[in-house]
């Protein structure tokens, strides 16, 4: 008998992010049942020191039309670019968002898109609180004054950001798997939780003993601490503007740790420099990394002004990060695309309707 052909496989991953192929090679094992064999490549298009990522036209026309399976975490995929890839099937968002992919180019391929909806939900659920904790206690206030030239007073400065935590409205914009492991945390420290999610089914409230909003207004209207959880789409995309902003309670707190497009950069400003605002903090942009020039809020915190002084936390879309949530990344990414790729199983596929 004349044994089947051997089946190969190539898969790539864009940057390089990790030092050697050991774990993906003992996840895309061959059964022993279905012969095949993995040519899995990094691309190494990281960024080089402190540059920028490389582009993918760096790679040669040859490789991208050898590829079958394409791991992609930082790098946006344009429909130029997915024309080159020929026998493309699948691609693999390593993380949650997929935005950063043209899936409308994808789905006329018929290429099965997934993401990594299960890394570094509780680096990002505790970054929102650690925001939110560092602004509504005053502790990044006080940590400036105290190194001021000259130093300020040895006291407490009385500030709309400070307030008692307990018995305050904590509201939650989106209640996926980051905005309930946000939520569990801020009910934790004795915040009344809050939350709209438009797509849930009714009885969520109720296992988790949050209360549930009906309409966005009335979780602005409430908020006392607000934390945006929620995906980027077109419902979403700056939908956080100074008409939500300005329903809020005076001295309010804004926390993004979601996408930097759903929230208008120049409304927060504004409501800031009100005092609608006592503080935000904001892991993420509309545009990244920041253009220059900078949005006027970012040029006013990096020119330390003194209307901003303790108020503004700024973090580079460090939210999800520790070395777990990195080899998390690693596995889960790996194991993703077999299943879909070479074991036929669906696994974390996005529909195309979806946004």
């Amino acid at each position: 008998m004349v044994a089947a052909p051997q089946q190969i496989i190539t898969i790539l991953e864009l940057e390089g992010m990790y030092p050697d192929n050991i774990e993906e090679d003992e996840i895309f094992a061959a059964a022993p049942a279905h012969p095949y064999k993995v040519n899995f490549i990094r691309a190494n298009l990281g960024p080089k020191g402190e540059g920028d990522l490389q582009p993918l036209s760096q790679l040669s026309d040859e490789l991208c039309a050898s590829v079958d399976g394409l791991l992609v975490f930082r790098h946006y995929l344009t429909r130029d670019q997915i024309a080159r890839f020929k026998k493309l099937k699948v691609v693999v968002r390593c993380g949650v968002g997929y935005d950063r992919l043209d899936r409308v180019a994808l789905g006329e391929r018929g290429i099965t898109v997934c993401n990594v909806p299960d890394y570094g939900t509780e680096e990002i659920a505790d970054h929102a609180l650690a925001l939110a904790l560092s602004l509504r206690r005053g502790i990044v206030l006080h940590h400036e004054l105290q190194r001021s030239s000259p130093p300020a007073k040895w006291s407490a400065m009385h500030t709309p950001l400070v307030t008692r935590i307990r018995g305050s409205t904590f509201g939650v914009l989106g209640l996926g798997r980051i905005g309930t492991a946000a939520a569990l945390r801020a009910k934790g420290f004795g915040w009344n939780v809050i939350f709209y999610d438009p797509y849930l089914p009714n009885g969520v409230d109720k296992s988790l003993g949050f209360e549930r909003v009906r309409s966005i207004e009335e979780l602005f209207k409430r908020s006392n601490t607000l934390s945006i959880h929620c995906p980027n789409t077109s419902q979403t995309r700056r939908l956080v503007s100074s008409s939500l902003l300005n329903l809020m309670p005076e001295g309010a707190i804004l926390v993004n740790t979601a996408r930097g497009e759903i929230v208008d950069t120049d409304a927060v400003e504004e409501a800031l420099r009100s005092g609608r605002l006592a503080g935000a903090g904001l892991d993420v942009l509309e545009v990244e990394p920041i253009p220059e020039p900078a949005p006027k809020l970012v040029q006013a915190y990096r020119n330390k002004e003194k209307w901003l002084e303790g108020r503004l936390i700024i973090t580079p879309h460090s939210a999800f990060h520790s070395p777990s949530s990195y080899d998390d990344i690693r596995t889960n990414s790996a194991q993703t695309i077999r299943y879909n790729l070479i074991d036929k199983i669906p696994s974390n596929v996005i529909p195309p309707e979806s946004e």
